[in-house]
């Protein structure tokens, strides 16, 4: 029977883009008037698919010519006006998020976070939501110097016991799955493309379908 659930946090329990895109589309915003990249078009859709990664992986897949200055520039920028953002209140957890890690928690599992996300949004969100009346750790990737989830995961199983599940709406959270040899739960509502979670032991179309999965 599972022990310790490994959540993803970006598009499996928090509805992201919502901050996320007005904070990107403003950053861009201000490489183009800064003259280091040429304003285009950019869809939301675009943007979604970046959801997921972080930002070093972003900022080398949307401008892998960009200087490295300009990078860590906009990633700091975005960091900061998504914290804003969320203090704001603006952020949202996908509606059933609550019940549903309400409901886990009762079971007696450990519930724990693994985020390819910086340490401030960590904290942010943490208060925000008062994240530990669920959740005995948030897992931020750049704590551990923006290292692969399949890297820190180790350090979950080295903490929480096992078995484990992971939870989650892109492939990283797959192949994180696969390195701790535990079944993983894709969940289609979040923003992985299509066929990126093929190979998932469940699929969830909605985020209360995780409750009738794990046993």
């Amino acid at each position: 029977m599972t022990k310790t659930i490994i959540f993803d946090y970006d598009g499996t329990i928090h509805h992201t883009l919502g901050i996320y895109e007005p904070a990107f589309r403003e950053t861009y915003q201000w490489l183009t008037e800064q003259k280091v990249t040429e304003e285009r078009e950019i869809g939301s859709v675009e943007i979604a698919g970046w959801l997921g990664l972080n930002s070093k992986e972003m900022w080398n897949t949307f401008l892998p010519e960009l200087d490295q200055s300009y990078k860590e520039q906009a990633s700091r920028m975005v960091g900061d006006l998504m914290v804003r953002q969320i203090r704001k209140h603006k952020a949202v957890w996908y509606p059933g998020a609550e019940e549903m890690l309400t409901a886990l928690k009762n079971r007696g599992y450990h519930l724990v976070i693994l985020s390819n996300c910086k340490a401030s949004y960590r904290e942010a969100h943490w208060k925000e939501f008062g994240m530990e009346r669920w959740f005995d750790r948030f897992y931020d990737c750049e704590s551990y110097r923006f290292r692969p989830k399949t890297e820190i995961v180790q350090e979950i199983i080295r903490e929480y016991s096992g078995p484990y599940l992971v939870v989650g709406d892109r492939r990283q959270d797959l192949e994180c799955a696969r390195s701790c040899k535990s079944p993983f739960i894709g969940c289609l509502y979040g923003y992985g493309e299509k066929g990126e979670l093929n190979g998932a032991d469940y699929y969830a179309e909605h985020i209360e379908d995780i409750l009738q999965m794990v046993i």
